[in-house]
């Protein structure tokens, strides 16, 4: 686990009058506005959000993208990241996949009574480090007290605005026999560095999450790529087979995956096997998927390993005309078997 944000950026908790969460600071009175003076406010200060609108106004033109998410992660921190930086980039790379350029989120919290300002302290500037690093800008939400034993410490719920790239065209239905089909990093980074935190697994490096925000690349790569580029999916929940699995179905085209080309990290494919999980369906949340056109993959994997974030991108598969709406995949020892949907959460409280 890395030392805590506060001491990396030397950035220590103002003194306050209470150290945990109360019923109180949920009334909309005296406690509620210090909370959120020293620490909202302080730490994710904004022209925008120095307003205190009830919303924000924002100077938005063009074609405009729009998501929203809840995180409601267990444990709230855990190696490399915490529940905080998730939300930002999980918000953002929502965004991404749609061909977008984030701009400005909204941040709310659902805090429940009993949790620490200190734990809130370093969720807070968590995210006041990856918004910065992202460029955009938190310009409205809203917080909320529940009474103990029915929050788990704390939900976050984010929206998220961008203008769509002017080259993006983004579409299940641009998919095309052939395609490639490219994944930017080792897969199942993410739940596996949740699960060892949970069971107490213990290997020779740390296991960390790979949440990352993914804007930076995909722009570069709509900039050179453009309409080349059918279709971006990150796959958080469900892994990379249930992504997949709904690409297939939807798209009604098959999809043949090679297992000897998927990258994975050795560590976190021995923890899956002690676990009994298939990397293909753990949460994944600092890559993505790309399908783009046959003719442009082995200059599109190349640009994407250039990047930060790409430099385990590997082409994985390709689509398919045989077996619409089902994806199949060639094991390393030269069988086949079908990839189906998951039924059911294989890793709850992932993201």
């Amino acid at each position: 686990m890395q030392p805590k944000l506060s001491m990396q950026l030397q950035c220590p908790m103002p003194k306050l009058d209470f150290e945990v969460i109360t019923l109180g600071h949920g009334s909309g009175g005296l406690l509620t506005n210090q909370l959120l003076e020293s620490g909202v406010f302080n730490i994710l200060n904004n022209e925008i959000l120095a307003q205190k609108h009830d919303g924000a106004i924002l100077p938005i033109t063009g074609q405009i993208a729009f998501t929203t998410d809840s995180f409601v992660i267990s444990p709230l921190f855990f190696p490399n990241s915490n529940i905080g930086e998730l939300a930002i980039h999980g918000t953002l790379n929502d965004l991404a996949m749609c061909g977008a350029i984030p701009q400005y989120l909204s941040l709310s919290f659902i805090l429940e009574e009993g949790l620490t300002m200190e734990e809130l302290w370093e969720i807070l500037l968590a995210i006041k480090v990856a918004t910065e690093k992202a460029g955009i800008q938190i310009v409205t939400g809203d917080t909320k007290v529940v009474e103990k034993g029915k929050g788990d410490k704390i939900f976050i719920n984010t929206a998220g605005i961008g203008t769509l790239h002017p080259k993006a065209q983004i579409s299940l239905q641009r998919i095309k026999p052939n395609d490639a089909i490219i994944i930017s990093g080792s897969i199942a980074n993410h739940g596996i560095a949740i699960m060892s935190v949970r069971e107490g697994l213990t290997f020779e490096t740390t296991l960390q999450s790979d949440t990352k925000a993914l804007h930076h690349a995909t722009k570069i790569l709509l900039d050179h790529f453009g309409e080349q580029i059918h279709l971006l999916k990150d796959p958080t929940r469900g892994g990379v087979a249930a992504v997949l699995n709904e690409v297939a179905r939807d798209a009604k085209i098959g999809i043949e995956l090679h297992q000897k080309y998927i990258p994975i990290a050795e560590q976190v494919e021995g923890a899956c096997e002690i676990l009994g999980l298939d990397p293909l369906y753990v949460a994944n949340e600092g890559i993505f998927i790309s399908i783009v056109d046959e003719k442009i993959a082995n200059d599109y994997l190349e640009l994407l390993k250039s990047l930060p974030e790409g430099k385990e991108a590997a082409i994985i598969g390709k689509v398919v005309e045989q077996h619409p709406k089902q994806v199949v995949l060639n094991s390393q020892i030269g069988g086949k078997r079908v990839v189906n949907m998951p039924i059911g959460e294989q890793l709850p409280r992932i993201c």
